[in-house]
Parts: structure tokens; C-alpha cells; sequence
């Protein structure tokens, strides 16, 4: 038997819990004490029961947390995604999912500890005041969808932050900090947000950059938004705004053609308002003004060229240089003196050449013509329109006492009422003829200082009234026909188309009623003026002169017989002397002769 072996008696009686340990022998009290001390280590844990622990190490999947309890227990680590900044020695709040599974291990679950005080934590953060954090989930309509304390909170758009945001994409899957706004209980909705977090912070930085803002000082700003009538610019915690008008020297139709969103710019500080806290400010105050670098040796008289920019009903403005404008107004565009607007000889856009009728570079005004590079049409009226030439011009426009005509661009007329027509009687020239008709005319007079000439259209007939005159005699009867009937009279057309005029009493027909209009009947001419071109006539009287006619007839008729029977009693009365007896049989006859005479002429 070598050294090694053991006599069987020996194996039974050999200490197998002693092997490997030191040989140290205890008592059973002194068992007793460690087991009470090492039981008083360890928590008492049940399931279903919400702990703290302490984070005792971490991986890419997992967190181990020591609870104190036999054994460690183990969260995922996408429980705590919303906290980015974990590490190891953190205290985090778990819930007791089992106290050994069948691997012996403990469960434990952050997220389930973290949802069931959830509505409690967020009231109390909405009472506190309290700032805390959350995990950007995902996007919504409107705004983030976020997870606090396990709870999915509602990010508006307008509370991310205190600039318009344009991508909300960019927030998901970041922990950010928030205030609680608004819980509603009943529908379990909470809102949050971040703007809030920042605005106070901003606002003492409103405060510290406009207590050292001075007019005139020059700033780096960051374009943060831009609208139709101008560009607000983020100075860094304060917002100021450019107007449009303070963007360029040139006319510009939006400020887009000038800055971009997010583009870093230099702006001058034009106005501030200390309370209102609005800040005004200028980019092109820091470049040189374009007329101070106008040619120095322009002047009155010379061309210039340029584009037209901006076109209302009285005139034109044109763009000779940036900046730089000059007003055509509507007179100085055309040698014509009628009435028209800007809109009919430019358009915007168009690049022209003209005259510099002022300048005033001072005030940083001129004024431009483009009529003076054509020729003046008046220049060439005494020749091309002298008096009692004929001519064909376009009716422009009418007013009152006549019709204003154009013989060409730039050579105006008047046509005045009284020599439109030699025999009708016009009351408003647009009875006469229509604007944009041509009308022939014959100079009258030239006036060269007004730019007019005085035209007629009725001097190209001969006057008819002359020939008038010999027809339409006083007491002479003529057909007419009655074609207005007025208060005071009747207008009533006569041959060879005059028109004269027949006063009511004179419009009595012989039964009494008064003659209506378009009846025709027989009219005396009662007065004829020339100069006035004037008639008037009656119907009455061709009446009344027949009833007089006929009455002096029966007069003269009884006149004539009275002095018949006269003469034959005288007869009778100087030769009674000589009558005899025979006689008287005669003398019988002869009186009753004369009795049936006198009776008949009755």
C-alpha cells in the first residue's frame, strides 16, 4: 500500500464539507449569528412590487440593477432609450416581474414601474413647474408624439422650439427636455413642451441684447423667416425685421430674390422699441446709395436707357441704374393731348430710351420723357393744316359744347356743337356720331399757343338756310310731321329736313283735340330766322284763316245786296211822281221783287 491510499475505515469517517475551506471550525451559535447577518442583507422582495435600484452594469441589450436581493436582476436596455445618459451607480425605479425564473434569474421591468406612477409623476410635474424628459417616438400631424414617464405625450409643432420648424422628422428618436402644459384626465391626453423651456432663458437674453442696441450698429443676423413684405432675422435670442423697402436700393417684387432662409447676413440697426420690443432694421443702408455713384456729368437733355418697373394709370417708373428711377408721367409719353393712361404706350419690363426732362439730385428725383425723340407734330400744323383745308379725324371724346377729335398722334381738334349741323338742332354730340368714328372736318382756326385747332364739319355744305329762306316764307303752307311733342309745343319735321317748332295753342286740330305725335298735317309758317335757324309754325292757323275767308265772303255778299236794294228804292222813290194809275200794277211787282231779293240774301 503506497503513502497515497487510505484504509477503507478511514474514507467513512473523512469531512467531505471541509475540503477546499479553511479548517476552521465554528460553533453552532456562531452559525447562527452569521445567518442573521447575512439575512439581514438582503431585502425582503415579493412580485408585483415596485423597487429601487441601483444600475451595477450595462451592454448594448441589457442593464443589470442590484435591488439588494439574493441575486441581480436585469432590464432591457430599450426601456430606458428616453435616457440616453444612464450609467452605471444611476438609482432607477423597477417593477418585480418574478423573483426567479426558470433560469433562477430575477425579472425586472423599468418601463412597467415607470407607466404605473406615470399619471402621478405628471401631475406633479404640471404643478411643480417641474422640467422633465421624454423620448421622441414618433411624427404626428401637427406636432411629435413623445414618451413620458411611459405616457405618450403630444408635442405641438408651435411648442419645438421658438423658430418656425420646418422638418419635424429631425426630432425622432431624440431625448429632449419639456414642461407639462395641459393634462386632460379624462381623455388621458398630455401636452408638453420645449419652446417653454427656452423662452424665459430667451427672454432675459431679449432683455441683455436690446439694453446694448444702438442705432447705426451693424449686427450679424441668421434669416429666420420671410414673408411678402419683409424678412425677419434671428440677432441670436431677438427677432428683427427688414422691410421690404429696406432690402434694396432697387425695386424688388418679394424679398426671395434677395435672401434665403437659414442664410447669415450683416443688418444695421435702423429703430428699436425699448417696451414694444420691435426691432427695425436695414440691409442696404450698408451699401453706398446708387445716385451718390450717378454719373457726375448727366444732365438735362441727355438719353439715358433703362426698364420700366412699376406702370400706374399716371405714369411710368424707369430703372436707368439700381436704384436709380426717373418718372415718365403720361403727358411726356405721346404729343397727343387727349386723354389716355400709361397702360397704353408701356409695358413692364420694357427696356426703353428717353429724354431727362429734370434732375434733382438732392432729393434724388428725375423726371423723363419720351415723346421728346419724336418729332413735334405741331411743328408742321401751319403747313399741313391750314385754314380751310379738309381733313378726316377720329372722334375722341365729347363733352357739353362739342367733340373733341385727333387728325393724328399729337394734333387735337374741337369741333364745336353749333357747327356739327346746319338744320338739326343737337343737344349732346353723341347724338351726332359715336367715339372711334372717323368724321370729315375743314380747319376754322389755328390756335399754336394751346396746341388746338378749331374745326367745322358743317362748313362742308353750303348753307341751306339760304335756300331756306325762299322756301319756308311767312304765311307759306307746308306737310309736316309732328316728332316730339313737348309742355310748351311740338318739334315738327318739315321738308328737306328742317325741324321747327309749333307752340301748343298752335297744335288744335279743326274738331278741337290737339294733334299727337307722328301725324302729319299741314303747317303755316307763322316766323323764319336765319341767323337763329329758327321756324315757327302753326297748324291752328290754316284754320282760323279759312273760318275768316268765309265769313268776309257772306259779308261782302250781304254788303252787296243791301246796296242793290238802296239803289232800287231811290229808283222807285224819284219816280212816284210820274206814276200813274197803270203804273201801280208794275210798282206791285217791282216790291215784291225786291222783298224776295232781300230775303234771299238774308
Amino acid at each position: 500500500m503506497t503513502e497515497t491510499q487510505v484504509a477503507p475505515a478511514s474514507l467513512e469517517a473523512f469531512d467531505w464539507n471541509a475540503v477546499g475551506k479553511k479548517q476552521d471550525s465554528y460553533s453552532q451559535a456562531e452559525r447562527d449569528k452569521l445567518d442573521s447577518m447575512y439575512e439581514k442583507t438582503l431585502k425582503l422582495v415579493a412580485a408585483n412590487e415596485i423597487i429601487d435600484g441601483i444600475v451595477v452594469s450595462k451592454n448594448n441589450k441589457e442593464v443589470v440593477v442590484n435591488i439588494g436581493y439574493k441575486s441581480d436582476g436585469v432590464v432591457q436596455l430599450t426601456e430606458f432609450r428616453y435616457n440616453p445618459d444612464l450609467k452605471v451607480g444611476d438609482t432607477v425605479e423597477v417593477y418585480v416581474e418574478s423573483q426567479e425564473d426558470k433560469n433562477g434569474q430575477l425579472i425586472l421591468s423599468h418601463k412597467t414601474a415607470r407607466s404605473m406612477k406615470s399619471w402621478e409623476r405628471v401631475n406633479q410635474a404640471l404643478e411643480n413647474n417641474e422640467v422633465i424628459k421624454g423620448y421622441v417616438k414618433c411624427r404626428t400631424k401637427g406636432g411629435l408624439i413623445a414618451d413620458v414617464f411611459g405616457i405618450e405625450a403630444f408635442l405641438p409643432g408651435s411648442q419645438i422650439d421658438v423658430k418656425p420648424i420646418r422638418d419635424y422628422d429631425v426630432y425622432v428618436g431624440k431625448t429632449m427636455e419639456f414642461k407639462v402644459v395641459k393634462i386632460n384626465n379624462d381623455f388621458k391626453n398630455v401636452v408638453v413642451s420645449h419652446k417653454a423651456l427656452i423662452e424665459a432663458e430667451l427672454e432675459l437674453q431679449k432683455k441683455e441684447i436690446i439694453s446694448k442696441l444702438e442705432k447705426g450698429q451693424v449686427l450679424e443676423g441668421t434669416v429666420k423667416n420671410i414673408t411678402s413684405y419683409g424678412v425677419f432675422i434671428d440677432l441670436g435670442g431677438v427677432d428683427g425685421l427688414i422691410h421690404i423697402t429696406d432690402i434694396s436700393w432697387g425695386r424688388i417684387n418679394h424679398p426671395e430674390e434677395i435672401v434665403k432662409l437659414d442664410q447669415k447676413i450683416n443688418v444695421v440697426i435702423l429703430d428699436f422699441d425699448n417696451e414694444k420690443k420691435r426691432i427695425a432694421l436695414g440691409l442696404k443702408q450698408l451699401s453706398p446709395h446708387p445716385w451718390d455713384s450717378l454719373k457726375a456729368d448727366l444732365a438735362v437733355g441727355d438719353k439715358v436707357k433703362g426698364k420700366v418697373v412699376v406702370i400706374a394709370d399716371y405714369g411710368a417708373f424707369v430703372e436707368i441704374a439700381p436704384g436709380v428711377e426717373g418718372l415718365i408721367h403720361v403727358s411726356e409719353m405721346s404729343w397727343s393731348q387727349h386723354l389716355r393712361t400709361a397702360h397704353d404706350f408701356l409695358k413692364v419690363g420694357n427696356e426703353i430710351e428717353a429724354q431727362v426732362l429734370t434732375l434733382d439730385r438732392e432729393d434724388r428725383k428725375m423726371s423723363l420723357g419720351i415723346k421728346q425723340l419724336m418729332p413735334d407734330p405741331w411743328s408742321m400744323v401751319l403747313d399741313k393744316y391750314a385754314k380751310g383745308t379738309k381733313h378726316t379725324a377720329t372722334v375722341r371724346n365729347f363733352t357739353n359744347f362739342g367733340i373733341f377729335v385727333e387728325l393724328e398722334e399729337g394734333v387735337d381738334g374741337l369741333i364745336h356743337i353749333s357747327d356739327l349741323s346746319w338744320s338739326k338742332k343737337i343737344k349732346h354730340p353723341s347724338e351726332f356720331t359715336k367715339l372711334g368714328d372717323k368724321i370729315d372736318v375743314v380747319v376754322l382756326d389755328i390756335d399754336g399757343e394751346n396746341r388746338r385747332l378749331s374745326l367745322g364739319h358743317k362748313q362742308l355744305e353750303e348753307n341751306p338756310w339760304d335756300v331756306f329762306e325762299t322756301v319756308f316764307t311767312v304765311d307759306s303752307i307746308h306737310q309736316g310731321t309732328i316728332i316730339n311733342v313737348m309742355e310748351k309745343g311740338a318739334i315738327v319735321s318739315m321738308p328737306y329736313g328742317v325741324e321747327a317748332f309749333a307752340p301748343t295753342r298752335h297744335l288744335i286740330k279743326p274738331d278741337g283735340t290737339s294733334a299727337k305725335t307722328e301725324e302729319v298735317l299741314e303747317f303755316k309758317v307763322l316766323e323764319f330766322n336765319k341767323e337763329g335757324k329758327k321756324i315757327i309754325v302753326s297748324h291752328s292757323k290754316i284754320n282760323e284763316d279759312v273760318t275768316n275767308s268765309e265769313k268776309e265772303v257772306v259779308a261782302t255778299e250781304k254788303k252787296t245786296a243791301g246796296e242793290e236794294a238802296k239803289k232800287a228804292a231811290k229808283k222807285v222813290s224819284s219816280s212816284i211822281e210820274k206814276t200813274t194809275l197803270g203804273d201801280m200794277d208794275v210798282l206791285s211787282n217791282l216790291k215784291a221783287n225786291m222783298e224776295a231779293t232781300e230775303k234771299k240774301s238774308e
